[in-house]
């Protein structure tokens, strides 16, 4: 077999949400040198250097919406029938349509049907087949069916079945590496999810224009007329919440909001609630405080503006209990941002918020990655492997209820935005944690060496092959 020079990235969900698959992509043509192509489903738009980066080929699956439609008592029959259309048409693109790669790299989870169509793939077209473990499927349907289904166990030994018979694998902690090594005889290579070069601080500049294209997702919700709506339609042309520009000279308000990010995808496996109950602990203590006192202390603790971005199943719902919340010093937006904004806007918020727990306990968020590379301290839930990315006290916080968030949130922005030295501290560890490693680096030690490995293991076997059959 003479070198192809190509690399299949699978995704079997929406690639634009989908950001460590789109970096490997990335890192494949720039740093292997490969064509790329990538079998995913549409849907949100991948980052502007996936799509113009001209070895990088993207080939879009249709989803089998109608599946949706089916009554929930069928909930069985539609996993199976859904597993069935995604497996069909998985065989279809990766035998047929994409050219013959030198190695398979799939996404796990979903697990059933992605890692047996692509083994049979990788099987028929002589090709490596690496995984890149970003969970365990099983502990993902478990959610929703509980542990003891007998789906979900069958669920696990295909995920486990076909798992082991990569020719290589990755994982993004030293804890599933370990319950890999231990349980499932995987032997993966951890690559932890690094920020790519685009998660920066944003200058002020960037700040302003963000927040000038945003400006009508933060004015009137439906339903809602708040703190932020009031002071909005106060605003002249050359400000923003945040930002005032003088004479081509843009500024920090100093009564600006604190502005505080989150990014979910609206699962059961983030408990958003939480946020909700420590914003309100957060306004009582807030407007308790102010009442009756001078007016320093009415000023002691700034406004909150909670913008959580992302896409899912019980956004609306939430959307829903955030309209009778009836805050005097919170306000919560609801917006997806670009994949080129989406940087920016944690470039420039005061903190982030993490609600990610974990199916499994053995992922960690990359959310939270990406806030280190923006150099955004981060308030995260605690749970098993969360310390191998969040060290409590250096570049974020760690709590396991509302009120201790609620606590964290008071100590945080207390004198804020001048004098709010444990603020700054932990912003300062974030910045030195974002610093540390980015992705192309962290992808060149653990990722090349690994791939390459694979090819070679391949090609070994064809030449063997091909001798055998000339005896």
């Amino acid at each position: 077999m003479g070198k192809r020079g190509r690399a299949c990235v699978v995704v079997l969900g929406d690639l634009g949400r989908s950001p460590r698959m789109q970096y490997h992509a990335l890192s494949l043509a720039r740093q292997a040198s490969l064509q790329v192509d990538i079998v995913a489903y549409g849907g949100s738009i991948p980052h502007e250097a996936v799509l113009k980066h001209p070895s990088i080929h993207i080939h879009t699956m249709a989803q089998p919406r109608f599946i949706n439609l089916l009554p929930k008592i069928l909930y069985p029959v539609t996993l199976l029938l859904k597993a069935l259309i995604q497996f069909t048409m998985l065989l279809w693109f990766l035998f047929v349509k994409v050219p013959a790669p030198d190695i398979f790299l799939v996404q796990n989870p979903p697990s059933v049907p992605t890692l047996i169509a692509v083994k049979w793939a990788s099987s028929w077209r002589r090709a490596a087949f690496i995984v890149d473990w970003h969970n365990f499927g099983y502990t993902l349907l478990a959610l929703s069916l509980g542990r003891n289904n007998v789906f979900v166990s069958l669920y696990r030994w295909f995920e486990k079945y076909y798992g082991k018979m990569a020719t290589g694998s990755l994982c993004v902690t030293k804890a599933m590496q370990h319950e890999l090594e231990q349980n499932w005889g995987v032997s993966a290579k951890v690559l932890y999810d690094q920020p790519p070069e685009f998660f920066r601080p944003a200058l002020l500049e960037e700040r302003h224009e963000l927040f000038c294209r945003v400006k009508k997702d933060l004015c009137h919700p439906i339903g809602v007329y708040d703190i932020i709506s009031r002071e909005l339609e106060n605003q002249e042309l050359n400000e923003t919440l945040f930002t005032t520009k003088i004479n081509d000279e843009i500024s920090l308000k100093q009564n600006r909001p604190a502005l505080v990010v989150s990014s979910t995808s609206w699962t059961p496996d983030e408990n958003f609630g939480i946020l909700l109950e420590a914003a309100v602990m957060y306004d009582r203590r807030v407007a308790a405080r102010s009442e009756g006192s001078d007016t320093a202390e009415q000023h002691l603790y700034p406004n909150l503006l909670f913008i959580i971005t992302g896409k899912g199943p019980e956004k609306e719902m939430y959307e829903e209990k955030i309209k009778r919340l009836n805050l005097k010093h919170v306000a919560f937006r609801t917006m997806w941002l670009t994949a080129e904004d989406y940087p920016l806007l944690l470039g420039s918020a005061d903190l982030g918020v993490c609600l990610h727990t974990s199916s499994s306990g053995l992922d960690l968020p990359m959310k939270v990655v990406d806030m280190f590379g923006c150099g955004l301290p981060v308030c995260s839930v605690s749970y098993s492997c969360i310390q191998e990315l969040v060290k409590d006290g250096q570049n974020g916080l760690l709590f396991s209820s509302s009120s201790e968030l609620a606590d964290q949130l008071l100590i945080l922005f207390k004198g804020f935005p001048g004098n709010c030295d444990a603020l700054m501290s932990l912003k300062a560890g974030a910045m030195e944690t974002g610093s540390s490693g980015r992705w192309a680096t962290e992808w060149e030690d653990c990722a090349k060496p690994l791939i390459t490995q694979a090819k070679s293991i391949i090609s070994l076997s064809i030449s063997h092959a091909c001798r055998v059959s000339k005896r």
